[in-house]
């Protein structure tokens, strides 16, 4: 069995968000193969230097997981792409390019954090491209702690008010990019979250069925893909 999630936004002030992730990692998780995060772990994450005790105790269950035979992977999104190799090596998690392609269900699936799909945003695209240069990572990385800070929370303000005025289809994905990336990866099946709009999608990629399954954020309630033997399964949960 195979786990994914993604856009849990971690924070504490969400304990109800954190005993339901603890509860996963404690239940379910143990007895898979993998666990996948595909994105906006956190809230924010301004630096695996700044990490605070809240922190450090989702890092800590993450390493209790590894080490209990259950492989860890992790994927940026655009809440905690400054997460780095530091927190990835305390968690025994392994840092996944955005995209990639992995081998699971008996075929090669496409894993992303979503936002890259979102092309018709484009002052987004911009911004992503920006904060994404490897210039920029390394700048941000060093800027002092107080000022990470404030540009965190300058970004999260920025981003609730811009998104509240954008029309729909700006901020979902954009229905030509989805075959067209499917295609140039070679596989039928994508998985991804950041939309926060739960569902699978069948389509057609070079004339074959495919299918794009969205995750859910975990706000009122809990997602998860489990993949097994009885094939992808998109499925929702109630806080514990």
């Amino acid at each position: 069995m195979i786990l994914l999630i993604s856009d849990l936004h971690l924070q504490e002030e969400r304990p109800d968000i954190t005993r339901a992730f603890l509860d996963l990692l404690d239940g379910r998780a143990r007895h898979a193969e993998a666990l996948y995060i595909l994105g906006d772990f956190f809230e924010a994450w301004i630096g695996d230097d700044a990490m605070t005790p809240f922190q450090t105790t989702i890092c800590q269950a993450l390493r209790a997981l590894s080490d209990s035979g259950t492989q860890v992977y992790l994927m940026h999104g655009n809440r905690d792409f400054l997460i780095g190799e530091a927190f990835c090596k305390a968690a025994g998690a392994t840092l996944l390019a955005d995209p990639s392609v992995v081998r699971m269900g008996g075929e090669s699936v496409l894993l992303m954090h979503g936002d890259s799909l979102c092309t018709l945003d484009i002052g987004y695209m911009k911004m992503r491209r920006y904060l994404r240069n490897p210039l920029s990572l390394w700048i941000l990385r060093h800027l002092p702690l107080g000022t990470r800070q404030k540009l965190a929370r300058k970004l999260r303000s920025e981003s609730k008010a811009q998104t509240r005025m954008k029309a729909n289809d700006i901020v979902d994905v954009t229905p030509e990019e989805v075959p067209r990336i499917m295609a140039e990866y070679g596989v039928h099946t994508l998985v991804h979250g950041h939309t926060h709009r739960p569902a699978i999608h069948k389509l057609m990629v070079e004339d074959q069925p495919a299918r794009r399954i969205v995750l859910g954020d975990w706000d009122r309630q809990g997602w998860a893909l489990q993949v097994d033997e009885q094939g992808f399964q998109l499925q929702p949960f109630a806080f514990p």
